[in-house]
């Protein structure tokens, strides 16, 4: 299929963007050039620039589009959760991890990063809160256990953080990350999961 698509006035940025993505996707954030951007888009390698002023602009707006997909996968398997939604919502951290390695590398290094975006830091926020009222719901119901809930969230993120980023790195074998993420979440959920609180 050809990736030379005409584009609606006022899409263009959408399309360089998600052109962008798809480079990241193949080869990695060093891939993503302008020049290769505008090609595959189908534009001169100068209509860019009208939309962003430079390279790191095009990234900066391909990590927005990056962590918002990266939230609503998450919270879409914690809609479909049959139990315990705080536990799908690490388990589809890591998946996301596994199937986009290098997405999560540019997430690593701006959303998990010290400088945001202002349109990262406010979607950041966001899906923060949404992630604490997701404890509090959990402790509600009975299924984690009574706990300051920033600090189950934390713990919750360094342990999903710290496994996604071991399969990336290749430290651990990606062939048998569905039984590892099932045992690893399930240890950690001991310690959180209360009494009874089921899987």
């Amino acid at each position: 299929m050809s990736t030379r698509r005409p584009y609606h006035h006022g899409s263009l940025p959408e399309t360089l963007v998600a052109h962008a993505v798809r480079l990241l996707d193949e080869a990695g954030p060093e891939a993503v050039v302008v020049r290769e951007v505008a090609r595959r888009a189908g534009v001169s390698p100068s209509a860019p620039f009208r939309h962003f002023p430079d390279r790191a602009a095009l990234l900066a707006a391909v990590a927005e589009a990056v962590a918002v997909d990266f939230g609503e996968i998450q919270m879409a398997a914690v809609e479909a959760a049959d139990a315990v939604p705080f536990r799908a919502l690490g388990m589809a951290f890591v998946q996301y991890a596994l199937d986009y390695p290098h997405r999560f590398a540019l997430l690593r290094g701006t959303v998990f990063g010290a400088d945001r975006t202002p349109a990262l830091e406010e979607g950041h926020r966001a899906f923060t809160g949404r992630v604490t009222e997701l404890i509090v719901a959990g402790q509600r119901r009975g299924e984690l256990r009574k706990a300051d809930p920033e600090l189950v969230r934390i713990a919750a993120q360094a342990l999903v953080y710290g496994l996604s980023q071991m399969f990336v790195d290749g430290y651990l074998d990606a062939s048998r990350a569905d039984a590892l993420i099932d045992q690893v979440v399930d240890l950690f959920g001991l310690g959180v999961l209360a009494p009874g609180g089921g899987k």
